[in-house]
């Protein structure tokens, strides 16, 4: 049924839950809770949870499957935030005890289904909590956690409160404890006879809150800093400055692309961006010695691997995956530079490249291909321009039509002419349409994979140029040709801002009357 989520149709993604979902919620939670001392829901209470308050009831969902389930209720801070006992709190599981002038998010159950484990489908939730929250404008999200581990650890410290703090001072890992900690939760105490059903917890509950930055403080009014917090109305990116080096296996290779994504979802990244052809790095496995037409196309055997490695990560870590582009053999023989996109609900997309260089297209036999499609995210609308098509405004413009507010531009460049063309033409395609344009590209050197001997690279996110934006139009850059990330938060409300009411309105004073872009491909 779950991983490796091998049905490409499938979809991974979390929506308000309804009535209808009770049937998928309740086996849910027989599943999860069985051996535990505790047990599922029936249908009572969790008609009540979604009668009482239900756009705090959440459900994840894979295809037409429930996976994973959040119930929340509201509540007044001084009810929340004193000790107290589910059974209590949750008026026996029926969130009976919601207030609709609470100012606290009360969160009273997340249960995953063991067999999709690992692929953060808690932190989904856990992010749609704190954007409920956000929305209502409440203090923040208080619940009491379980902690599973404390039954079979505690004889190894002198106390509850020893371990509890072991765990935080990172010394010991609790699967739940230690997952909520990185979610940015705060500990507020410690709760005994919380539940006492739940024998792995002894009963103990961890009285944890997070506080919504958005809203001051009752207490003093001062908004706490919070080192490496971001904003719901942005939407963060990491680009990948790749160094091609040899490796021995596909293995190598995964665990190298792995690492980048680990990086950028760490980040709370929404997307993490590859380089163009940064698959030719695969070429080195063999060291192939025919001619770079048999080269590059050798790499298409690798194709099929290559998606199912990346759609399993952007479902894994859920973060949006631009995976830069591989050679990959159309059905008539034709072979295509193809970009790929993997969002993580499990959506696939695909942009080939449009222009060839005319050493892809001498040396490698590579075709263009005659679409290029916006691609609906969870953060807007984006599209994908490969190196080269990047230096035809047509194809910006064709994509900015669609509505798209992100262009991402995997390149592949040997030395510094050919990187500064692509670099000049990003930047003005970002002024010229009000768009953020996102740069990745390749550093290093692969001497005996043909026309990949040297790289020259400087990935970036550029912004258009006008008051809102960052100076010189730069919201992040890389040193040249050395192997790092660089992140950037980007608001899509600014570019709708400058596009109706910047200094300049390059959309809005188009001639529509003397010009436009007349699409003939797909």
């Amino acid at each position: 049924m779950c991983p490796p989520f091998s049905d490409p149709d499938q979809r991974l993604y979390v929506r308000n839950a309804t009535l209808a979902d009770i049937p998928g919620i309740i086996a849910l939670s027989r599943r999860v809770y069985e051996g535990t001392g505790m047990y599922g829901y029936t249908r009572g209470p969790l008609t009540g949870q979604l009668n009482t308050f239900p756009e705090g009831q959440f459900v994840a969902m894979l295809g037409d499957e429930v996976v994973g389930y959040c119930a929340t209720f509201r509540i007044a801070g001084e009810i929340a935030l004193a000790p107290h006992d589910w059974t209590s709190i949750t008026g026996n599981g029926y969130a009976s005890r919601h207030d609709p002038e609470g100012d606290w998010l009360y969160g009273m159950e997340v249960c995953v289904d063991p067999e999709c484990r690992g692929y953060r489908i808690g932190e989904r939730l856990y992010n749609e909590r704190k954007r409920l929250c956000q929305d209502l404008e409440l203090q923040g999200v208080v619940f009491a956690g379980r902690l599973p581990s404390l039954h079979q650890r505690l004889k190894k410290y002198p106390s509850v409160e020893a371990y509890v703090e072991a765990i935080k001072s990172k010394e010991q890992k609790d699967a739940v404890l230690s997952f909520q900690l990185h979610q940015g939760f705060e500990i507020h105490g410690l709760i005994p006879h919380y539940l006492d059903a739940d024998r792995d917890s002894l009963g103990y509950g961890i009285h944890l809150i997070w506080r919504n930055p958005k809203v001051a403080r009752h207490e003093d009014n001062e908004k706490p800093k919070r080192y490496g917090h971001r904003m719901p109305d942005t939407v963060r990116i990491g680009t990948v400055q790749y160094q091609q080096r040899p490796v021995a296996s596909f293995a190598e290779f995964s665990e190298i692309v792995r690492y980048f994504v680990d990086v950028v979802s760490n980040y709370k990244g929404d997307f993490v961006v590859f380089p163009e052809l940064f698959t030719l790095q695969l070429l080195s496995i063999e060291a192939r010695r025919g001619s770079p037409a048999e080269s590059f196309a050798a790499v298409t055997h690798y194709a099929e691997r290559y998606r199912e490695l990346m759609r399993d990560l952007a479902l894994r870590y859920n973060i949006n995956i631009i995976a830069g582009s591989t050679p990959v053999r159309e059905e008539d023989g034709s072979i295509r530079n193809m970009g790929h996109v993997f969002l993580r609900d499990g959506q696939v997309f695909t942009q080939p490249k449009i222009h060839p260089t005319p050493n892809e297209t001498y040396w490698w036999n590579v075709r263009g291909g005659d679409r290029v499609n916006a691609i609906e995210t969870d953060c807007g609308t984006i599209g994908v321009l490969i190196c080269y098509d990047a230096e035809f405004p047509e194809l910006a413009r064709h994509l900015v039509d669609q509505g798209v507010s992100i262009i991402f531009v995997p390149f592949c460049t040997d030395e510094r002419q050919s990187y500064l063309r692509v670099r000049y033409c990003c930047q003005a395609r970002a002024v010229e349409n009000q768009v953020y344009v996102v740069m990745s590209g390749n550093v290093g050197n692969l001497p005996e994979v043909p026309n990949m001997e040297i790289q020259y690279g400087q990935s970036c996110i550029l912004t258009p140029c006008d008051f809102p934006f960052a100076r010189d139009g730069i919201a992040a850059d890389t040193d040249a040709n050395v192997e790092t990330v660089a992140f950037a938060d980007l608001r899509p409300e600014t570019l709708l801002t400058a596009r109706n009411s910047g200094t300049v309105k390059n959309l809005q004073d188009r001639r529509h009357d003397l010009y436009s872009v007349n699409w003939r491909g797909e």
